[in-house]
């Protein structure tokens, strides 16, 4: 289940390293698919809550429909308030072949000072966690909206026998309520990441996606919104 990956991979405090971004893997590419490619869409109503509480007021997102910008998913962290991570299984019929990930979002508060490269200020504006399985170990790649936290910085790395986990600066500041369209080789990433840059290694199962907004280490508001996922395989 996602909230297993989900109550694996919060956040612990490890001591941030960083990385140039320049070719990293991760990068934002064009939001073209490649030719012949296949799109399967994930409905951001179909996105449910796999850490925190689960129902009530304390699940602090909603979802918006306007003639703007369509349908999307907005989250509004409070201090004081519990985490909410909300979560999407990816089908079984695609988990061995998505290649890239692409989605919209908007940062709308940005936690005071928040920068997942420095222990006890690990907030940000926007999260989206693409979450891999191969066997009982899961492998986790978390793309930030920061704060302030440098641009293409790998933050927050976690590596134990059930556990990987990198945290990528994929934007940092910016001007609120704008939208910003993302797109992520999945599979590269996952190689770069981790399995040293090997091009032949094995990507194991794509089982979710994940989103967050969340203020409770620096005690500050913050907010977001996402919208236009889909999976490219």
């Amino acid at each position: 289940m996602l909230s297993s990956w989900l109550r694996s991979s919060h956040r612990t405090g490890a001591a941030a390293a960083l990385v140039l971004f320049v070719g990293s893997a991760g990068a934002q590419e064009s939001a073209a698919p490649p030719p012949n490619a296949h799109v399967m869409s994930l409905d951001v109503r179909a996105f449910r809550p796999v850490e925190g509480p689960s129902s009530g007021p304390e699940v602090y997102y909603s979802i918006i429909s306007d003639e703007a910008d369509g349908t999307f998913l907005r989250g509004e962290y409070r201090p004081g308030l519990e985490t909410v991570t909300m979560g999407h299984e990816v089908p079984d019929n695609v988990r061995g072949s998505v290649r890239r990930l692409r989605w919209r979002w908007r940062a709308r508060a940005f936690p005071t000072m928040g920068n997942e490269c420095r222990p006890g200020r690990g907030d940000s504006a926007a999260s989206v966690m693409a979450a891999f399985k191969r066997g009982l170990k899961w492998y986790v790649l978390k793309y930030v909206w920061s704060t302030v936290a440098p641009l293409g910085a790998v933050c927050d790395q976690k590596r134990t026998l059930l556990l990987a986990r990198d945290t990528i600066i994929l934007e940092s500041g910016g001007a609120a309520d704008v939208w910003r369209t993302e797109v992520v080789d999945l599979r590269q990433a996952f190689r770069m990441h981790f399995a040293n840059g090997d091009p032949q290694a094995e990507v194991p199962d794509l089982v979710g996606i994940g989103v967050l907004t969340d203020g409770d280490q620096t005690h500050s508001e913050s907010s977001a919104d996402w919208s236009g996922f889909e999976l490219v395989y």
